[in-house]
C-alpha cells in the first residue's frame, strides 16, 4: 500500500486507512452514491458538512410512515393518531439517549440548528439580557451562531465580544479567559468549526464559563453526527444540531436545554400544542417539551431522525470520528504535494473530517466547478462564516468534508482532479499574451 493510504493519528505507527473500518460495507446502503454526475463521472460526494446523504433504512422509514403510520400527533382520539404519536415520541427518546440528556422533556424538536439557536436568543435572551450584559462568541462561528445574538444585542442593548483564533486555527484560550468576566451572561461556541474543522475543548470551555456564572450554548451541528456526545460530561446549558447533517431528513433539528432553564423560559412561538389553557384574557403554556413545539411538529422528519440515530449507533460514533480524521490526514498529505494550496485551520491532529483550502492562483469557485466536471462535489464560498474568512484574509475557500461512507480512493480522486485543475489554469496562463 502506498504511503498516501496510511494514517498515523493514534500512536505514531502507520496504519492502513480502513484497516479496522470497511466503508464499502456502509456505502452499499446509500443509493445516491452509486449515481454519476452529468459529465458521466462517478459521484464523489465530499460536501457532508453541508448535508449528508441518506441510507435506504432512513428512506424506507420515511416511506413506511407516510404509507402506514401518518396522522397528526398529540391531538387525535383515533388509533392512527395514537400510533403516529408513539413513533414521534420514540424518536425523542432516541435523541435523548443519543446525546445523553438527563430528561426526555429537555429535547425540543425544531426545524434545525438555526431555529434552535434563535429559540434560545428570543426566549432566554429576551427575558434575561440587558444593557451592560455581554455575550462571548468566537471568530470561527457559523452565521447561525452569530446573527441571532446580533439581533438580540440590537433588542436588548447587550454587547457581543469575540474570542480570537490563533495563527494555527485553534481557539485562543488565553484571550478567551481574558474576555470572560463577570458581565458575561452567555458563551455561544461551536463544538467543531464548519470551515476550519477545529475541535474545540467544549467541556473545558463550559467549566471556565460556569466558574464566572455564564451559561453556555453549543452549536453541535458538526459534532453530534461525527463523535460521541455525552451531555453529562460536557455540562453545557443548551446544545443545538440538525437532522440533515446526520443522515436524517431536512426540516428537523434539536434543541437541548437544561430542564430548569427551559421551565423558566417563556414560549418562543404561540399557537396550537404549546398551551394548556387559552382564555380571552390570556393563556397558560403547556409543560415541556410541548411548550416550545407550537403547531404541527415535523412528524415524519423526526421519526426519520430516529431511524438515522439507529443507523449511526449501528456504525458506531467512535469509529466514525476516527475514520474521518484519517481521511482528513490523507487529504492533507495528498493536497500538500500538489503545490499552491494553503490549508485553513489546524493540523489534522486537531481537526475533524473537514479540509478547507485556497489556491494561490485559482479562485475557489473555479476550482469547485472544475472538480464538479470530474464528479467531485465540494463546497466553495464563505460557508456561512464571513467574519472568519475576513480574519483569514480570503473571500472564499474550497471545503472537502468527509463522512464514514467516503473512501481513501475518493480522496485520491479529489487530489487527481485538483492536479487536473491546476494544469488547466497553467495552460491558460501560458496562452495569455505577454503583458495581459
Amino acid at each position: 500500500m502506498s504511503a498516501q493510504n496510511v494514517s498515523s493519528l493514534s500512536d505514531g505507527v502507520p496504519t492502513p486507512i480502513g484497516a479496522d473500518f470497511d466503508a464499502s460495507r456502509w456505502r452499499a446502503d446509500f443509493p445516491i452514491l452509486a449515481t454519476s454526475s452529468p459529465s458521466g463521472a462517478p459521484l464523489v460526494y465530499l460536501d457532508n458538512a453541508a448535508s449528508t446523504q441518506h441510507p435506504r433504512q432512513v428512506i424506507q422509514c420515511i416511506v413506511d410512515v407516510y404509507e402506514h403510520s401518518y396522522a397528526n400527533v398529540h391531538r387525535g382520539i383515533h388509533w392512527l393518531s395514537d400510533h403516529s404519536t408513539d413513533l414521534f415520541e420514540q424518536a425523542r427518546d432516541r435523541v435523548q439517549a443519543f446525546i445523553g440528556a438527563a430528561h426526555r422533556e429537555e429535547i425540543i424538536f425544531t426545524r434545525g440548528t438555526t431555529e434552535s439557536i434563535n429559540l434560545v436568543a428570543r426566549s432566554w435572551g429576551d427575558a434575561n439580557l440587558r444593557a451592560g450584559d455581554e455575550i462571548l462568541l468566537t471568530e470561527m462561528e457559523h452565521h447561525s451562531n452569530i446573527v441571532p445574538w446580533q439581533q438580540l444585542a440590537e433588542r436588548s442593548g447587550c454587547t457581543i465580544r469575540w474570542a480570537p483564533i490563533t495563527a494555527a486555527g485553534l481557539l485562543d484560550l488565553d484571550e478567551f479567559d481574558r474576555l470572560l468576566g463577570s458581565r458575561t451572561r452567555l458563551v455561544a461556541v461551536t463544538a467543531i468549526s464548519n470551515v476550519l474543522g477545529t475541535i474545540n475543548p467544549v467541556a473545558e470551555l463550559v467549566r471556565r464559563a460556569h466558574a464566572t456564572g455564564a451559561l453556555v450554548l453549543v452549536d453541535a451541528a458538526q459534532s453530534v453526527p461525527h463523535e460521541v456526545t455525552n451531555l453529562q460530561a460536557l455540562g453545557c446549558d443548551f446544545l443545538a444540531f440538525s437532522g440533515h447533517k446526520m443522515l436524517g431528513p431536512s426540516g428537523v433539528g434539536v434543541l437541548y436545554g437544561r430542564r430548569e432553564l427551559l421551565d423558566a423560559m417563556p414560549p418562543f412561538m404561540g399557537g396550537g400544542s404549546m398551551i394548556s389553557r387559552v382564555r380571552t384574557d390570556g393563556f397558560e403554556p403547556a409543560e415541556l417539551p410541548a411548550k416550545f413545539e407550537a403547531g404541527t411538529p415535523p412528524i415524519v422528519p423526526a421519526i426519520g431522525l430516529g431511524a438515522a440515530i439507529d443507523y449511526l449507533n449501528q456504525v458506531g460514533l467512535d469509529r466514525i470520528g476516527q475514520y474521518e480524521r484519517q481521511l482528513a490526514e490523507l487529504a492533507h498529505k495528498r493536497l500538500a504535494n500538489i503545490g499552491g494550496i494553503r490549508f485553513l485551520g489546524p493540523e489534522p491532529a486537531h481537526k475533524a473530517g473537514i479540509v478547507s483550502f485556497v489556491h494561490e492562483r485559482i479562485h475557489a469557485h473555479d476550482i469547485a466547478q472544475l472538480l464538479d466536471r470530474a464528479g467531485v462535489a465540494v463546497r466553495a464560498g464563505h460557508h456561512c462564516a464571513m467574519p472568519l474568512h475576513k480574519k483569514l484574509g480570503v473571500t472564499a475557500s474550497c471545503r472537502a468534508s468527509f463522512y464514514f461512507y467516503n473512501t481513501p480512493a475518493e480522496v485520491e480522486k479529489l487530489a487527481a482532479a485538483l492536479e487536473d485543475c491546476q494544469r488547466v489554469f497553467s495552460r491558460r496562463d501560458r496562452a495569455k499574451p505577454s503583458g495581459a
